[in-house]
């Protein structure tokens, strides 16, 4: 997480959606950096409401900060979260994917007790606005990032060279009709959020 107070504006760290990059460009340019423990790294929209947000208005006496965040294709997403968990250091643990195929990893995912190696959350769940009106009033595409740096380096009046980082290991997805059908089905909310970040406001 990312607060710039003078520009009224919280960036959101989705995971999987190349937040690590974003915030090593950002950081110099930012107030406050959250950079861990990955609870508050990547608080979501609730948690930013509940703490984070009463905590900015008290003690910066800053009201009404702007919410922006990045979302990734869902599918994509998942897939990312799948390669990052076969890296060596989880091998053997109950969050390795290194063993399942991606159609297993879906599958796990769609449990409603969900397996260690499955319990990545939600896009949509985690940008979910609160009742108090607290949304992300800015949420663009992971695969348009000339979108996001355009908005950035207008709002911050800065210049931004994004790098890629924590890039997990290549990989080919093969997920099979049957389950990506079960997956459209159950997680509604994540495609449908999805795509209208697509249609022209």
């Amino acid at each position: 997480m990312l607060v710039f107070l003078k520009e009224k504006l919280v960036v959101l760290a989705v995971p999987k959606t190349g937040t690590t990059a974003l915030a090593t460009a950002l950081a110099p340019h930012a107030d406050i950096l959250v950079n861990d423990p990955p609870e508050l790294k990547h608080a979501p929209v609730y948690r930013y409401n509940r703490f984070f947000r009463p905590m900015f208005e008290k003690a910066c006496g800053v009201e009404n900060l702007d919410i922006m965040a990045v979302m990734r294709e869902p599918i994509s997403w998942l897939g990312s979260w799948y390669r990052y968990r076969q890296r060596d250091f989880l091998r053997g643990k109950p969050t390795s994917t290194a063993e399942l195929s991606f159609d297993e990893f879906i599958l796990g995912y769609l449990e409603d007790e969900k397996p260690a190696f499955a319990r990545v959350g939600s896009q949509a769940k985690f940008l979910e606005p609160r009742p108090n009106g607290t949304k992300a009033k800015y949420i663009f595409r992971y695969e348009t990032p000339q979108e996001t740096i355009r908005f950035l380096e207008e709002r911050l009046d800065i210049t931004l060279d994004l790098g890629r980082e924590n890039i997990s290991p290549a990989r080919t997805l093969e997920l099979s009709p049957q389950i990506e059908a079960k997956l459209r089905e159950k997680y509604a909310k994540d495609f449908a959020l999805y795509a209208w970040l697509g249609i022209p406001k």
